[in-house]
């Protein structure tokens, strides 16, 4: 290869895919002896384009492809595309285009441009979420689920919205409306269909126990939304007047028992039986029922829903005083799905409480104060202001329970109420509860995975029969009507039923797409098995591909995503789909976003970063169009988004700067867990670099063959070692910035000893060696310098380079100096100095002298190398 003076990225990124890709480099193969290692990234929706933040994600997932299949390792990384979903049925409906279509044209631009970032994954393993062949399993295994007990269908208040006539999230219910139509949510009650994930609450609890590569902050989250709390059932009477009739009591769950004699108020939901009883002869009451349905079923809207209430007259009568009365009120933020559907409120305790009870001059009783009594009557003003006390301490105005710790005041109160006797049996049980509810997957929309059910009027819900699956989407429907267009169909959904014949209908619903992203990556580990959604052998705990070693996506996934894929792997090993995996992500990374500036024109409107132009630096920095000349705003750095126009497109920079200078930069930025602010002139110091490695081969080629220095190169050597543990280090942790790091240090050193000239051969070597440490995160430029100095092969199918530790040992240490005990100074000597030389160094110091202060020397320490003190 001639020697050329620049790196030309456009001409050779796509020359070393085209190899790679002639060669099958990154096809794995099941039956490989080598070691397996998975590594997958959470794969796209297929919205149309890439963005920054994929660049990031999938740049990272690809280091560790790279670098473990250079250690040795059968490396499995797979692509595929999480297809169904909402915004292509929007689409359809907006653009007169099939759902299909949309997405399948989406997904041959996204591919075209994820190739262009070298990525070295296994396309032959690429599956879509939509596509019949990958649905048809996920049927299967309903089926399988619905037959072991994992499945149920029941009536769920759902958020219903009247004009789209569908359900809808709790998040697309926006101030009580839906989010498309703003119409007015109603609460309805619908059938659904269900997975019980609740049957596994304590097994997915215990299971954040074993994750030890897994974030601390998503193994919270999730232990949070599983919501493990020990507590009481608890049942009040009711006193007889103002009561309905057949209502004797009232039963509530609350983990805070010890808090009892600070009850101000009891609250059900608008759809507890006693509320539904109370306002069947009350019209104001029925109709604040009805305003509460109308609210979203989410706890985030409950709790920030204005506290809103409605008193029943019903009283109950307080379980350990007979003459203490409590008012029964029906409260918006209180849902049948939760406890019971009803709570006792302790104002003094809760903010939730404070708000209610002030909200309607209820009582504010302090029942709970700190243990320390200095601080007891500044806590007891605050609670009376309306800030209740939240954590543990020692109780007052209890009675019996006074000076009790919180703990022995439960325990007290809970041994007294199992023992009473309410109607005949005892008052309370202790009971174990959790926040976690089972997954409602119903949903009323076309572009989603068919449910495999008949519904015949003689024998009820109907599996369709496995020889029948997949039961595939129809082609021709129409979105011209509200609803969902499977109901609309005029032939879909009319079918014979399984069992009798009798004419049946299929289950219109389709399955909420977090099904589809829920074992996904157990169906690439053989994704060209027709007869079963997977191959036992591929997905053996022990021999096969899972646990997915490292897995890496977004914080936003760190609930509900990883929850139900745990889920998943625990239903499918009770159905025989996978064995000895409990656990299916071993390793968990969750990547910071992409962030960058925001811009605004005069008139507010936002301004693409491509249309500004910015001079000056630090606080002196100004902002103008670059058409028209005119002042820009420049406003905060935050995340990408096309609403602010603060976007920057890949293809943009990628065909500007090449694939490794964006790989680089996504890596060099700041730590991996962190957001990246995306500047140009980052991105111009990352292709700087690679003009320099490339300046350096070319250096190295040309260089004269003389013999080396000794001294030269064994510096040259020692530094190349040095990064080599270095970045090993750092990529096995997942450090890419620190890696990066490391890198540069080194590029320093060598173009320093290119310009000495002294260490020909040693150069080479180590310029080698920085080559196929560089080649998982610039593997475009690896193998273009590689070819240069003629390596030999490809870059990408060299092995990681060995790790020589002897050349890790420096031969001088440095050690502190103490005199009588204080540091005075350091001392240089060879790492094998014997006592009396380490000795002679030491009083040769100046600062040592000056602080013996010409005392004599009563005592000389060496802690081998660690530190020497001198007694004078």
């Amino acid at each position: 290869m001639t020697q050329i003076e620049r790196y030309n990225p456009k001409e050779a990124e796509p020359r070393w895919q085209a190899a790679w890709e002639s060669r099958e480099l990154f096809r794995t193969r099941n039956d490989d002896p080598r070691p397996k290692y998975y590594v997958l990234e959470m794969f796209p929706y297929p919205s149309g384009r890439i963005h920054m933040g994929h660049v990031r994600n999938y740049t990272m997932g690809d280091v560790v492809a790279r670098y473990m299949r250079a250690k040795g390792y059968n490396v499995l990384h797979p692509m595929g595309w999480d297809a169904f979903g909402l915004p292509a049925e929007n689409a359809a409906r907006d653009n007169k285009v099939n759902p299909r279509d949309w997405t399948y044209q989406n997904i041959a631009t996204m591919k075209a441009q994820l190739k262009t970032m070298g990525l070295s994954l296994d396309w032959a393993r690429e599956l879509a979420t939509c596509d019949p062949g990958y649905y048809r399993h996920q049927q299967k295994m309903f089926l399988d689920f619905w037959k072991a007990g994992l499945v149920e269908r029941k009536s769920a208040k759902v958020n219903w919205d009247p004009v789209d006539m569908t359900v809808l999230a709790n998040e697309q219910v926006i101030d009580g409306r839906g989010w498309r139509s703003n119409a007015l949510v109603e609460q309805r009650d619908l059938t659904q269909w269900f997975l019980k994930i609740t049957s596994m609450s304590q097994e997915l609890l215990d299971g954040l126990d074993t994750l030890d590569r897994w974030p601390e902050k998503v193994k919270l989250m999730q232990r949070n939304w599983i919501g493990r709390s020990e507590g009481l059932l608890l049942r009040w009477a009711l006193a007889p007047e103002g009561a309905p009739a057949g209502f004797g009591e009232l039963e509530i769950y609350t983990t805070r028992p010890d808090t009892l004699f600070g009850a101000s108020f009891m609250a059900v939901a608008a759809d507890h039986p006693l509320a539904k009883a109370a306002s069947a002869t009350n019209p104001e009451l029925a109709a604040f029922c009805d305003e509460c349905r109308r609210m979203g079923t989410s706890v985030a809207t409950l709790e920030t829903a204005e506290k809103m209430g409605f008193d029943t007259g019903i009283k109950a009568i307080h379980p350990f005083d007979p003459n203490w009365r409590v008012p029964v009120y029906v409260a918006n933020f209180i849902l049948m799905d939760y406890g019971t559907g009803a709570i006792f409120g302790c104002p003094g305790g809760d903010q939730r409480d404070m708000e209610f009870a002030r909200k309607y001059e209820l009582p504010v009783i302090p029942v709970v104060v700190p243990s320390d009594p200095a601080i007891r009557d500044a806590v007891l003003a605050e609670i009376q202001a309306g800030k209740p006390y939240v954590d543990d301490g020692v109780m007052i105005n209890s009675r019996f329970m006074d000076g009790l710790s919180t703990a022995a005041a439960f325990a007290e109160a809970a041994s007294r109420l199992e023992k009473q006797q309410l109607a005949g049996r005892a008052a309370a049980q202790r009971k174990v509860n959790f926040r976690l509810r089972d997954w409602l997957i119903s949903r009323q929309r076309y572009w989603g995975c068919p449910i495999p059910v008949i519904h015949c009027d003689d024998c009820g819900a109907v599996p369709v029969p496995i020889g029948d699956l997949p039961v595939r989407l129809p082609d021709d429907v129409t979105f011209d009507k509200p609803g969902n267009p499977l109901d609309h169909h005029p032939s879909w959904k009319h079918v014979a039923c399984p069992q009798c014949a009798k004419p049946a209908r299929r289950d219109t619903d389709t399955m909420d797409t977090f099904v589809d992203s829920s074992w996904y990556f157990a169906r690439f580990t053989d994704p060209q098995n027709d007869q079963a959604p997977t191959t036992l052998s591929a997905v053996d705990g022990k021999t096969g591909w899972l646990p997915v070693n490292q897995y890496i996506g977004g914080i936003e996934h760190a609930i509900l995503h990883l929850l139900y894929s745990r889920f998943f792997s625990r239903a499918m090993k009770v159905t025989g789909h996978v064995n000895e995996v409990e656990e299916p992500f071993q390793g968990l990374f969750t990547q910071g976003m992409v962030v960058h500036e925001t811009y605004r024109a005069a008139d507010g409107a936002y301004v693409l970063p491509s249309e500004v132009r910015i001079e000056g630096e630090g606080g002196a920095r100004k902002a103008a169009h670059v058409d028209t000349g005119a002042p820009i705003e420049i406003g905060p750095i935050e995340k990408m988004s096309k609403s602010k126009k603060n976007v920057v497109d890949p293809d943009d920079i990628l065909g500007s700067w090449g694939a490794d200078t964006a790989r680089w930069f996504m890596l060099s930025d700041s730590p991996p867990e962190r957001d990246v602010i995306w500047t140009e002139d980052g991105v111009q110091g990352a292709y700087r670099y690679a003009q320099r490695v490339w300046r350096l081969v070319n250096q190295v080629k040309s260089a004269q063959r003389i013999a080396d220095d000794i001294a030269h190169a064994e510096a040259i050597l020692k530094a190349a070692h040095k990064t080599l543990e270095q970045v090993e280090r750092a990529i096995e942790g997942l450090g890419f910035n620190r890696a990066v790091a490391f890198l540069y240090t080194l590029t320093n050193t060598l173009e320093s000893e290119a310009g000495k000239a002294k260490a020909p051969t040693a150069l080479r070597t180590a310029t080698f060696m920085l080559l196929q440490m560089m080649a998982p995160m610039m593997p475009h430029l690896a193998e273009e310098c590689w070819a240069a100095l003629e390596g030999g092969g490809l870059a990408a199918e060299a092995p990681w380079p060995t790790l020589d530790r002897a050349k890790l040992i420096e031969e001088q240490i440095t050690l502190p100096v103490q005199v009588n005990g204080r540091k005075r100074a350091d001392v240089t000597v060879a790492r094998d100095a014997d006592d009396k030389e380490i000795e002679s160094a030491v009083l040769a110091l100046d600062a040592v002298q000056r602080a013996m202060e010409g005392r004599p020397v009563r005592k000389f320490i060496v802690v081998p190398q660690r530190i020497v003190n001198v007694v004078a």
